[in-house]
């Protein structure tokens, strides 16, 4: 089992509660102690029984062809639960080694279904980092966020090989906090920050594969008109976009001018984090029509749009969509508290519904 997820996420808490850390099964790679056990991993490794877990294995991605060699043992017992902080370089290895042998699950911070829907406006304004979300109080937990950030650009991926200047990938990381919920387009912040179009692609890759941000790909049908084909850019914690943009409280929020896009965003993670789903899109065409979020499941397509809105409408965005891409259904996610619907497919839907654990998708 490969259980990928952002720093700090709870992994390692999840991970204590099945292995003590005290346990000869136990390899934390930021540990001196555990990276001399593993100087000679076969032999360290193959003579142990039961659960295994190595955690924060991007920084030993040599481990990958060792592991497949002990899980491929007829005779083993051992079973491996390996923890990672990064997706691009530590997948790969995992896909290229362990292929056929291994499954693979993303976690990230607390979600509404977890904490409530009481706990909504402090999940959105905190973000779902458990340290951020359960401090004592708004100022420790924006200290914690600012640590946060601080810290991975400075220690944490120089550590998994990253050769960026750390203080230029801030500036890159605060600059892209503002295109949050747009098109992306390379040459503006390029042009910006004085840097070529590839390098500033090599920056958004690091952050995407440090579970920092979310590329959301555009969707592609065959339709007469002329779609958007450049991904969505989304901060994928919103408490983390809240520090990047300088918001520290909700009476902040509530007068920024990214409230609407800071919303959408919040929604869109929660319900990718929450709602089974085999694969996430956004559409939009250059004649103004959009859908915020496209789920393919199964063989449906479902159409998400998030309002901040009293009472949503049906909108020609909504029409439209659902005309080309022949949507099954759509919903509309906004922030009040009656569902109702707008048609036979069109169901509005309050956010509270995520965090009583519905599912949203499947038909009216």
């Amino acid at each position: 089992m490969v259980l990928v997820g952002p720093r700090q996420s709870g992994k390692t808490t999840l991970a204590r509660l099945l292995v003590s850390e005290d346990s000869p099964n136990y390899f934390d790679l930021e540990d001196p102690a555990s990276l001399v056990r593993l100087d000679e991993p076969l032999t360290a490794l193959g003579t142990l029984k039961g659960l295994i877990v190595i955690d924060e294995v991007q920084r030993r991605p040599d481990l990958f062809p060792i592991l497949r060699v002990l899980v491929d043992r007829s005779q083993s017992t051992a079973r491996f639960l390996i923890l990672g902080s990064a997706s691009g370089d530590l997948l790969r290895q995992t896909s290229e080694s362990l292929a056929g042998r291994m499954e693979q699950l993303a976690i990230g911070g607390f979600t509404l279904n977890e904490v409530g829907a009481d706990a909504e406006q402090a999940l959105w304004v905190r973000g779902g980092f458990p340290r951020s979300y359960l401090a004592a109080s708004e100022s420790d937990s924006l200290s914690w966020r600012r640590s946060f950030t601080q810290t991975l650009v400075e220690r944490d991926l120089p550590t998994w090989g990253v050769r960026i200047p750390a203080s230029a990938l801030q500036r890159f990381w605060m600059l892209l906090a503002h295109y949050h919920g747009q098109i992306w387009n390379a040459a503006e912040p390029a042009r910006t920050l004085s840097l070529s179009e590839s390098t500033i692609r090599r920056y958004l890759d690091v952050l995407a594969d440090s579970f920092m941000i979310r590329q959301l790909q555009a969707y592609h049908v065959n339709v007469k008109k002329r779609q958007v084909k450049a991904p969505k850019i989304l901060v994928r914690d919103s408490g983390l976009f809240h520090q990047l943009l300088g918001i520290e409280s909700l009476d902040a929020l509530l007068l920024h001018p990214k409230l609407g896009a800071s919303w959408e965003g919040f929604v869109i993670e929660q319900i990718l984090m929450t709602q089974p789903h085999d694969q996430a899109y956004y559409w939009a065409t250059h004649q103004g029509a959009e859908m915020d979020l496209v789920i393919q499941k199964g063989d449906k397509i479902y159409g998400i749009e998030c309002k901040r809105k009293d009472a949503p409408k049906m909108t020609p965005s909504i029409r439209v969509a659902q005309q080309d891409l022949g949507l099954s259904k759509v919903i509309v996610v906004y922030p009040g508290q009656k569902r109702y619907r707008l048609s036979d497919t069109t169901e509005v839907i309050p956010v509270s519904a995520i965090a009583a654990g519905e599912p949203l998708l499947g038909d009216l």
